[in-house]
């Protein structure tokens, strides 16, 4: 039986330990999903998407013809190639196929992706139970994954960043690793010639006015303005902004406002803190922050991390009732400021 776990899947990515047998990449991300899918595929059909070998097929033709995928899987290639055959949209309808796959491959590799998926899900479950199984988690990018992502990127492209590019993209991207390829393949083309990036740059190419929003949504939270923060959310919601984005950069927040808090019960003064941090807030917010600075004790800011990190855990765990989650988080969180 073999399980991956989230951080297992990179390497295995790299260096697969089957060469046939079936491989379900599954999970709420997804565009992670996706290029994970994809670069398996490639694995093992090579980087020939024409290949004779290789055959998409989707979900929702094999529900109502669920043989066919045994029969693509069991087809002999005429240069005596891999079997390769990917399945995007996979289903439980595909169980009874794919059992008799894992008891005998007769060396075909297939690639399925499918959404989030519990361990009692009957796809997950024969695949991890299977000694030709490998199930691959597809979960949303960590801050500490994204930084990875992106600073990987930039070095290999011979981008020279400035320091608060990669913090400013975190913030600005959110965590949906396609829309985060996409928008890195941009910054890419852009910095060609120049080999530089600016804050300015990302905010440019890339915010669409979104950290603009979520500056909006922070500073609702902090102050206690439960009107603003409702016209901010659906300022955010407009812009496409996904909810754990808002609540992973409101944790981010409030992780520094910690920090600040510290040098305040030093004796600094708000506005001195503010002046030393790096990077430097907007001076369109200096009141905001310097207001929230007063309000904020750092057993309040413990208790409000301890908030927001408790909704991470709940719109994981109930992905389906994500944006509700996160909504009654931060108006929770918006609250306690306002009671101070």
């Amino acid at each position: 039986m073999t399980a991956l776990k989230a951080h297992e899947v990179e390497r295995f990515l790299l260096r697969p330990d089957l060469t046939e047998g079936v491989f379900l990449v599954y999970g709420p991300d997804t565009g992670l999903v996706r290029e994970s899918a994809q670069r398996l595929t490639r694995q093992f059909a090579g980087g020939d998407a024409g290949s004779m070998n290789l055959v998409t097929l989707e979900g929702s033709d094999l529900d109502s013809e669920p043989g066919r995928l045994l029969m693509e899987a069991r087809t002999i290639s005429l240069f005596g190639e891999k079997r390769v055959v990917r399945v995007r949209g996979a289903g439980k309808s595909l169980v009874i196929s794919l059992s008799e796959i894992l008891d005998d491959p007769g060396g075909a590799a297939i690639v399925l992706e499918a959404g989030n998926l519990t361990p009692k899900d009957a796809l997950r479950a024969l695949v991890e139970g299977k000694k030709l199984g490998r199930a691959l988690p597809c979960f949303p990018d960590s801050d500490e994954t994204l930084l990875k992502l992106i600073n990987e990127t930039f070095s290999k492209a011979g981008i020279r960043a400035e320091q608060d590019v990669a913090t400013t993209l975190r913030e600005t991207l959110g965590n949906d690793r396609e829309v985060t390829r996409r928008e890195l393949e941009k910054l890419v083309l852009y910095s060609a010639q120049s080999k530089r990036l600016t804050r300015n740059d990302v905010l440019l190419l890339c915010a669409d006015n979104a950290a603009l929003v979520l500056d909006e949504v922070i500073d609702a939270i902090g102050t206690g303005h439960a009107a603003r923060l409702e016209e901010a959310l659906n300022r955010a919601i407009a812009a496409a902004i996904n909810p754990q984005q808002l609540l992973g950069t409101t944790q981010l927040h409030f992780a520094t406002l910690r920090r600040w808090r510290a040098e305040v019960d030093l004796g600094k003064s708000p506005r001195d803190v503010l002046e030393g941090a790096r990077p430097k807030p907007h001076f369109s917010r200096k009141a905001s922050l310097e207001q929230q600075l007063r309000l904020w004790s750092d057993d309040a800011i413990s208790a409000a991390a301890e908030r927001l990190h408790t909704a991470t855990a709940d719109s994981r765990k109930r992905y389906e009732l994500g944006d509700m989650i996160v909504r009654r988080a931060l108006l929770a969180v918006c609250m306690m400021a306002a009671e101070r």
